[in-house]
């Protein structure tokens, strides 16, 4: 094996052994009326690539995506830019910002049944509120599976650094 094929196989050990802490999250959202809403945001980190799966019975609930603040805060989901109601909704939060969601049955959203999140990077640390508190979050990708991709990728990256000094 000559020296660039060692080269690009180690580079992808080493790509393989560092995403051990990337992984996505998914945050599983209680969508009733008897959900604290606030508390839910403020005890989660919200990071681009994680997931928010709104849980609730379909034709009792839906959930709509406003578009800014001033809808959010007025409970005005006349003009929502997206609109679920299957009852296991998941959206990926594909970008940093802050992003809101209302129920659209009629009085839901003005009895608090509304949600607002701020996505952060990837890459971001957790904020002190989503490390001390519970939350309702659930990796994507078992910590245990992650750990033995690692361990493998340390592994052959070990085994083929050996070989280059062979």
């Amino acid at each position: 094996m000559n020296s660039c094929s060692r080269l690009v196989l180690l580079s992808i050990c080493l790509v393989l052994c560092m995403r051990g802490g990337a992984l996505a999250a998914q945050h599983s959202v209680t969508w009733d009326e008897s959900t604290d809403f606030d508390s839910f945001a403020k005890s989660n980190t919200f990071k681009v690539g994680d997931q928010l799966v709104f849980k609730y019975s379909p034709g009792l609930h839906s959930v709509v995506e406003l578009s800014s603040e001033k809808e959010y805060s007025g409970c005005d989901v006349s003009n929502a830019i997206n609109s679920m109601s299957a009852g296991n909704d998941a959206v990926k939060l594909s970008k940093e910002g802050t992003r809101y969601f209302a129920c659209g049955t009629p009085g839901h959203c003005g009895q608090g049944m509304k949600l607002k999140i701020k996505t952060v990077g990837a890459n971001a640390a957790p904020t002190q509120d989503s490390s001390s508190k519970p939350s309702s979050t659930s990796a994507s990708t078992s910590p245990i599976l992650n750990s033995v991709t690692s361990f493998v990728a340390l592994v052959v990256c070990t085994a083929f650094g050996f070989l280059n000094f062979v």
